[in-house]
């Protein structure tokens, strides 16, 4: 007899840590897992935006939640960086004590766009400092709390279709995009047997994709309604299914999942 919820019930009791949850994919990867009945740990940078999403959060917990708590935590310090990293950590297991099963990375800071001609070295450091180095020191902390030891423990990074096809004027964040596939792949490796994958996404509606200036905006949009099999851009409640995916699927690393409303087909 097959055991009663077998499938809906694998996050039952987890310890997830989302880095990025206090708003976009972020927060609706949070939400979801707590339905799903995880303890979650949310990360951001505005202490404000954090009140107000673990205020949001409570409202959608599953009541055998144990529990929901956040903590700001700079990633743009890079001289701080593992700092400020691992004193997130230890407030996400309670000083080690409870390590942490799942993590996902969905944090970035409002996106830059540079043209070719206008690259500089400092512009470029920058634009690497949040989507990649970021999650490379988290995953150089991870085996002291996280369970690095069994397939069933996961780290999920979150990349771009600009990786795999970019377009005019953006080849710096499709070098980024790239390079954090790759890293993707090197953690998957570095921190077998616990399992490493990417979610690649689309345009998401998500207060990053609405920053961006007007003009680029209104092109992308117009693209994506234009281009996108599914006749328009994403919601975040959408593409988190692919990060409670790679959360559960114990068989699945080293994977980049793709959720971008088929633009790569057209």
């Amino acid at each position: 007899m097959a055991t009663p919820l077998k499938y809906t019930s694998k996050l039952q009791n987890k310890n997830l840590l989302v880095l990025g949850g206090t708003s976009g994919v972020g927060f609706s990867v949070a939400e979801a897992a707590l339905e799903h009945g995880a303890n979650v740990t949310i990360s951001g940078s505005n202490d404000l935006k954090l009140a107000d999403a673990l205020s949001r959060l409570g409202q959608a917990a599953n009541p055998h939640s144990a529990r929901i708590a956040g903590k700001t935590c700079d990633l743009s310090d890079t001289a701080g960086l593992e700092a400020n990293l691992t004193s997130l950590l230890l407030f996400a297991t309670a000083d080690g004590t409870r390590k942490l099963d799942h993590v996902v990375f969905t944090a970035g800071d409002r996106l830059k766009i540079i043209p070719l001609p206008d690259a500089s070295a400092p512009a470029v450091t920058d634009a690497f400092a949040i989507r990649f180095v970021a999650p490379l020191i988290l995953a150089k902390l991870l085996p002291r709390f996280a369970h690095t030891d069994r397939a069933a423990s996961s780290l999920t990074l979150t990349g771009g279709v600009t990786a795999r096809r970019p377009q005019p004027g953006l080849a710096v964040l499709a070098g980024l995009g790239s390079a954090v596939e790759g890293l993707m792949r090197g953690l998957a490796v570095e921190l077998k047997p616990m399992r490493v994958n990417i979610v690649s996404l689309g345009a998401v509606k998500t207060e990053i994709f609405t920053s961006l200036p007007a003009d680029r905006l209104e092109e992308l949009v117009q693209q994506y309604n234009a281009r996108a099999l599914v006749g328009g851009i994403g919601r975040p409640e959408d593409v988190a299914e692919a990060y409670v995916y790679c959360m559960k699927d114990a068989f699945a690393t080293g994977t980049v999942l793709e959720t971008d409303g088929g633009i790569m087909l057209t």
